[in-house]
């Protein structure tokens, strides 16, 4: 079932999740824990050619999106944090303190857009999509019952988010979940955990698909998806699993 953040009844600071995100965010973002000066968030290289994702995503609007909206956020994210009181803070911490304090709402727009679309170019890699393997693969059939039924929830969350937003595969108390959240909200504001999304807001697929969202997120999950990384964070963020006792 998918559920969008708004529902969620208080703010779930927690800091074990906290610092699982800085574990997942630790490729993107400079100084992730560190407290030595202010949190420097960094335009990381794309981890592929801008015309790699072709023709699921066009080269035309990666370089839109990578080089003029991600670059945007990051610039404003950097510029706003050196202004503000968070010196030694990491990126995540910056996302923590200012998420619903409308006197920070500039500060966590750019932050959680910076972090959010470092997140999402992970997410997606040449020759992607299908269906993942291993415990996430087992996770997913628990929570879900099926793939299938995931692909659904996943696209139904997408269709439903009205406006600008995210869509998320999350580990929340253990288990998964899809989640929606409205322009630059993240899971890292909720106590969740994120594993995988794809990004809802209309530059990252007008020029490829006008006003068909779901097309654009279902060709991302056929075609794109990243779940060997999704895997990756998955194992990052569950317990590490006990050393079988060996007999006598």
């Amino acid at each position: 079932m998918a559920v969008p953040f708004s529902s969620i009844s208080r703010r779930q600071f927690l800091r074990s999740s906290i610092l699982a995100a800085c574990a997942v965010g630790a490729p993107f973002l400079l100084q992730c824990g560190s407290k030595g000066g202010s949190a420097v968030f960094v335009k990381e290289p794309l981890p592929y050619a801008k015309d790699a994702l072709a023709p699921t995503i066009s080269a035309e609007t990666m370089g839109f999106h990578y080089d003029k909206h991600y670059a945007g956020y990051v610039k404003n994210a950097n510029r706003l944090v050196l202004k503000g009181a968070f010196g030694g803070q990491s990126p995540e911490e910056v996302i923590q303190a200012t998420v619903g304090d409308p006197s920070k709402a500039a500060v966590f727009n750019n932050a959680a857009q910076a972090w959010n679309h470092a997140f999402f170019f992970k997410c997606l890699k040449p020759g992607g999509g299908g269906e993942p393997e291993g415990v996430l693969a087992e996770m997913i059939a628990a929570e879900f019952g099926s793939f299938a039924n995931f692909k659904n929830a996943f696209l139904t969350a997408a269709g439903d988010r009205f406006g600008s937003g995210w869509v998320w595969l999350v580990l929340k108390d253990g288990k998964l979940s899809v989640v929606s959240s409205a322009n630059a909200d993240t899971p890292l504001a909720h106590g969740l955990i994120p594993l995988f999304t794809v990004d809802l807001w209309e530059h990252a697929y007008y020029l490829d698909y006008q006003n068909r969202r779901l097309d654009f997120v279902t060709a991302v999950l056929d075609n794109l998806a990243n779940w060997d990384f999704a895997a990756a964070q998955l194992e990052l963020a569950l317990p590490a699993k006990e050393p079988a006792a060996e007999n006598d």
